[in-house]
Formats: structure tokens, C-alpha cells, sequence
């Protein structure tokens, strides 16, 4: 990867209260600016995990989160805010904000304290709301959508943040097909533009379609990394998911088969 990347995770080590080993441990990443990379792997691997910790939701053990070789750490919640989106797998919704309400949410890091949003930041949502989509129902009630919908909603909010760096887990996981391929679609888009994504996810036909870099995770540590087409192979899937796994090329993307 890049000599200079855009965010660092040295030697991490984080486990919960409750477990008895740790979740992360001598965990080592590196994310070059400019790329779309997928973290494939099994339950339990710790990928949510990483994400959190990338957001300086949680805090490491021991080891070092840097971003643009800053420790994380030292940036305040108000210009991570503005490096950093996320998409969670989901969301628990309290209140019944219309989609362009939940959405215009995004721009908080850009406002002052108990400042409303402005004109600018209505475009930016409608904007927003327009790439996944959704701009028709801008008026309607977030609590009425599908959870497809919804997952949807949660692109736009991270998107009307117009980050620097990405963060997505498992952003398919709620999506149809027609669906799927439209976030591929606009996941390249971004990257056009220089958006850093990085995004975890169970179904390898999902990295293989959008990650330029695959980090292959097991049990808290990498087991590989590298450009896709170094690591997106039978031999490394079969030892990552424990069972045999043959890969095969289709119309020019590569697709995972297992038996």
C-alpha cells in the first residue's frame, strides 16, 4: 500500500469487559488514500469492532490509531466529524424525523452549536437523498421505510457528511439486488471523487465487485492483505472460511463458489 496512508492501525489490541480473550489482537492495517478496501470475514472477527475503534468510539488496549498520521485521538469530535462517515449495519430510531430531517443530521459537524441548518446544508441533503434514491420521500416518515429503505437513509446521512474516509458495515446486508448494484454504482462514484472507502462484509461477490484492497480478517488479525486480485484467490478463502472455496471468472469479476 501507499507509503503515506490515510489511516494506520498499529499493533491494536482491544477486548470487552466480558471476553475472555481479546477481540483485536496485534492488529496491523493500513489504508492508503484513494482506495476502496473490504474486510471479509467470518462472525466474530472483530470487524464492527474495528470500524468503532477507527471513530474513536471505543479506545485500544494498546497500539495506535492514526489518521492522515495524526493519533486519532487527538482530533476533536467536531473534525472527525468531518473526516469520518459511517454507515451501521442499523439503527435503532427514536423519533419519527422525516427522511430529509434524518438526513440534514449529517451536517451537524458543520454548524455551530444550537445552529440550524442553512440552504446550503438543505441542498446537501437533498443531494444526498437524490444518490441513494429516496428524493421522493423526502417528506415521508423514516419509520415508515422497509429496512432496505432505511439502510438507504443511513448512505444518505453518511454522505450529506461529505467525509473524506468512509466507513461502512456491512452496508448490503438489508439491500435487494437492484439495490446492491446501485451502492456499488455510487460507492465508485465517490471513489471518482477521491473518497477513501473502507467497508466490511460478508459476501465476497460484494468485495469482488467494489474493492480495489481486501484485507482478509480471522480471529482479530489479518490473515492477508493486498490488492484484490492477490488476495481474492481459492487458497486464501478456503483458509479463511474454513472450507473449500474455488473462485472463478465471470464476465470479468471475479466470483467465489463454495461446496
Amino acid at each position: 500500500m501507499s507509503a503515506t496512508p490515510l489511516l494506520q492501525f498499529e499493533q491494536l489490541r482491544f477486548g470487552y469487559p466480558q471476553t475472555a480473550r481479546p477481540v483485536l489482537q496485534d492488529f496491523h492495517l493500513e489504508i492508503a488514500p484513494g482506495t476502496v478496501t473490504a474486510i471479509l470475514g467470518p462472525n466474530g472477527a472483530g470487524k464492527t469492532t474495528l470500524l468503532h475503534l477507527a471513530l474513536g468510539w471505543l479506545q485500544p488496549q494498546a497500539g495506535l490509531i492514526r489518521l492522515e498520521r495524526q493519533p486519532v485521538a487527538s482530533y476533536s469530535r467536531r473534525a472527525l466529524g468531518q473526516w469520518l462517515g459511517l454507515v451501521p449495519q442499523s439503527e435503532h430510531i427514536a423519533f419519527e424525523y422525516s427522511l430529509l430531517e434524518f438526513v440534514l443530521l449529517g451536517r451537524a459537524p458543520y454548524l455551530p452549536s444550537l445552529a440550524m441548518p442553512e440552504k446550503a446544508d438543505y441542498e446537501i441533503a437533498q443531494s444526498a437523498l437524490e444518490q441513494v434514491g429516496l428524493a421522493a420521500l423526502q417528506h415521508r416518515s423514516i419509520l415508515s421505510l422497509s429496512g432496505g429503505e432505511r439502510q438507504l437513509v443511513l448512505i444518505a446521512r453518511a454522505l450529506a457528511q461529505q467525509p473524506r474516509l468512509l466507513l461502512l458495515d456491512e452496508p448490503t446486508s438489508h439491500l435487494d439486488l437492484g439495490n446492491k448494484g446501485r451502492l456499488v454504482h455510487l460507492l465508485r462514484e465517490l471513489q471518482g471523487r477521491g473518497v477513501t472507502i473502507l467497508f466490511t462484509t460478508h459476501e465476497p461477490e460484494v468485495a469482488a465487485a467494489l474493492a480495489t484492497h481486501l484485507v482478509l480478517m480471522q480471529k482479530g488479525q489479518v490473515l492477508k492483505t493486498g490488492l484484490l486480485a492477490e488476495v481474492f484467490t481459492a487458497h486464501d478463502l478456503t483458509r479463511l472460511y474454513q472450507l473449500p472455496v474455488s473462485v472463478v471468472d465471470l464476465d470479468g469479476r471475479k466470483v467465489a463458489l463454495w461446496t
